[in-house]
Order: C-alpha cells, then sequence, then structure tokens
C-alpha cells in the first residue's frame, strides 16, 4: 500500500509494444525511484507502479513510445485489482489450476489426527473426485487446551499422503517462524480467519515461492480483506487464492454467515481466485452440501470441504465435518453445477 506522498498508477502498453520499449519505462521508473510490477496479459503489458507522487507526475508517460495510457488507481489495494490485471489469474497448486474457469474441490479431515484417519479420508476424497487434499498439522483454537495439531509429524504423513493417492495439499501456518518449515512440506500455504491481518506473516509469506491461499477474517471487510492479499502480493508472489469462510454477524443459528455476494463482489474488484468454505461457514454438516452448491453456481472457483471417516470421534469440528459417502454424493451435484456454470473440474 502507498505510503503518504505515494502515488498510485497503472500503465497500460500499447498492444504489440515491444520489449525495448517496456524495459525503457521500467528504468525510468527505476530512476525515479518507483517500485514496478509487471503483469503480461494476451493482449496487452500492464505496468502497476508505486512511488513518490512529485517524481512520478513529472513524467509525461503517455509520450513514451509503447504507452497506451497511464491511469491512477484510487482504491488502496493496487496489484490485485482488475485495474492492474483485467483478466483472471490461474494459480497452480502442485499441478492443478485454480481459477480461470478452473474449479478446485479441497476435501480432507480439517486437522490431521493420526495416519489412519487421514488416509482413509484421503482416499475417499480422491476416489470421490477431489484434487486437493486438506489437513492440518498447526491448528489455532480459541481454547489453549484444545487440540493444536500434530506439527511436524502432521506434515510429514501428509507428505506421506500426497505420494500415495497423488494428491498435492494445503496446510495452515499460524506464526511466522513456521513459514520455512510448513513451505518445505505443503503445496499451498492456507492463513487462517485469525492471522488475516498478521502483516508480519504476509509479508513473510509473499518472499516465499509457494501459492497462498488468504481466509477472510470473520470480522473483516472487502477491501480489509483484499489489502491483506496487497501484502503478499506486493512482496513478489503472485499466487494468491481467497477464501471466503463466512463471516461474524448477529446470527446465532450458524456457526458463521456465509457472505456468498463476497464472491461476485472480489470477480469485480479483483483478477484472484476465489473460493468458499462452505464446512467452516455454516459449521453443521446438514448444511455444507446446499453452501457448497450456491458457491458452485456463483461462481467461485473452488470450494474447501471437511470430510472425516467417523465425525464423532473427530478432535477438531467435528459437527462440520462430513463422511465419505456424503462427499461422493456431493461431487455428483456440484460436477452437474459446475457444468452448468461452464466450470471445468
Amino acid at each position: 500500500m502507498a505510503a503518504n506522498g505515494d502515488e498510485s498508477l497503472i500503465i497500460v502498453m500499447r498492444a504489440g509494444a515491444t520489449s525495448e520499449e517496456i524495459r525503457h519505462v521500467l528504468d525510468r521508473l527505476a530512476e525515479a525511484g518507483a517500485e514496478a510490477h509487471v503483469s503480461e496479459g494476451a493482449q496487452r503489458t500492464v505496468i502497476g507502479v508505486v512511488g513518490d507522487r512529485i517524481r512520478i507526475q513529472q513524467l509525461p508517460w503517455e509520450a513514451f513510445p509503447g504507452v497506451e495510457r497511464a491511469v491512477p488507481v484510487l482504491k488502496p489495494f493496487k496489484f490485485v485489482s482488475r485495474d492492474f490485471q483485467s483478466e483472471d489469474s490461474i494459480v497452480d497448486v502442485g499441478g492443478i489450476p485454480v481459477g480461470g474457469g478452473h474449479f478446485a474441490v479441497i476435501a480432507g479431515p480439517c486437522a490431521v489426527e493420526s495416519r489412519d484417519q487421514l488416509f482413509r479420508s484421503a482416499e475417499a476424497v480422491r476416489a470421490a473426485g477431489a484434487t486437493i487434499l486438506r489437513g492440518d498439522a498447526f491448528k489455532p483454537r480459541t481454547s489453549p487446551y484444545s487440540f493444536q495439531g500434530l506439527g511436524e509429524k502432521g506434515l510429514e504423513l501428509l507428505a506421506e499422503a500426497r505420494e500415495e493417492f497423488g494428491m498435492p495439499f494445503v496446510a495452515e501456518v499460524v506464526d511466522p517462524r513456521d513459514v520455512e518449515l510448513v513451505t518445505s512440506y505443503a503445496d499451498l500455504i492456507r492463513v487462517g480467519t485469525r492471522n488475516m491481518a498478521n502483516f508480519t506473516l504476509l509479508s513473510e509469506l509473499g518472499r516465499q515461492p509457494k501459492p497462498v491461499m488468504l481466509k477472510r477474517g470473520f470480522t473483516a471487510t472487502i477491501e480489509e480483506w483484499l489489502n491483506a492479499a496487497e501484502y503478499v502480493y506486493k512482496e513478489g508472489n503472485h499466487e494468491v487464492i481467497l477464501c471466503e469462510r463466512g463471516i461474524r454477524t448477529f446470527e446465532t443459528a450458524t456457526r458463521n454467515t456465509l457472505d456468498i455476494s463476497a464472491v461476485p463482489v472480489l470477480k469485480g474488484l479483483s483478477h484472484l481466485p476465489v473460493i468458499v468454505d462452505p464446512s467452516h461457514s455454516g459449521g453443521k454438516r446438514e448444511l455444507v452440501a446446499p453452501l457448497a452448491r450456491v458457491a458452485v453456481a456463483a461462481p467461485a472457483d473452488g470450494v474447501m470441504i471437511d470430510v472425516h471417516p467417523s465425525p464423532e470421534t473427530a478432535l477438531v469440528d467435528g459437527a462440520q465435518a462430513i463422511l465419505p459417502s456424503e462427499f461422493a454424493d456431493l461431487m455428483t451435484q456440484i460436477s452437474a453445477v459446475a457444468e452448468a456454470m461452464g466450470l471445468s473440474l
């Protein structure tokens, strides 16, 4: 985010602008002490700029060879906005594309409890058609006495399951000191709702190459959420997925209130993929399927679903976990809605 006295600018190059013309603009930005981020689209190259307002405004950008126009950016988030990149971003998660019409189904237990529990879950969700495995080794809990996860042992089990079932996996990181450890195992790094505003953690994740899933804070506005994504993006990691997981409202009938309107709103504001977590939003097993169907129709770019072989024995969030047989039925429904929406599973 630009500091006081800074200018945010989008420089749109002409279709067919040469690499020399683009390099000339980048060189002049560097001379002006500005930070530049390049987005190469199918038709045009767009350069996002943050720098000193006076020095940037003094340069006649539209007179530069190859420049079509220069547009000031008024939004607080710059590089994750549609102004910076009009085309949908497609994030690669261990060979699985997410976004741009590619719909991802992420499924598995909320937390890794044992090898048997994880492998039974992974085998079931893989057979039903899920493409990415979920299962956390570190669990930030409301109570300090609740199960906190298996730590590195959990990551080792997830890596073993990846090899056994051919599924990349997502795992949460809760502490900047654990970033190197989690990224050495996981294919997709998740930031939970409680850490959406942990800017030290976000910046650290922006300096490593693994894709990042950023869950919405349960009291965060959409603008605050996109600003959090900007922290990751501006550090150089452009592989960011947004996850709507419900927000805290006055309603008590559900664990959280799924803000399904956030999906089309984000699609208009940002080029980043958007997925939905129907498990943590509803918080009840019977709500997972209807909320998942709505998410596909929104249309989101994926769903993340808690699946457990024995929910009544789950150490974390058993009330919202569905059985493998229920997940298989849900996949049939998801496939039908996705086909109607022109999405590719």
